[in-house]
């Protein structure tokens, strides 16, 4: 895929590829796809272009 955006989304692999822009969501099935080919799902988990996951990573509640 190819961003159009200016400035641009950041690629896959930067650390910050979540801030992406949204190019199609389907929150009723819990994904959504970003501009750079990255899948986010609702529990934070991620599917790279390249075929590798992410696991979620939701943080951790110090809720008593």
């Amino acid at each position: 895929m190819k961003c159009t955006h200016v400035p641009a989304c950041p690629a896959a692999d930067a650390l910050d590829h979540e801030a992406a822009a949204i190019v199609s969501g389907h929150p009723e099935q819990g994904w959504f796809l970003l501009c750079n080919g990255v899948v986010i799902f609702d529990d934070t988990g991620h599917l790279l272009p390249n075929g590798r996951a992410v696991a979620p990573h939701r943080a951790v509640s110090n809720a008593a």
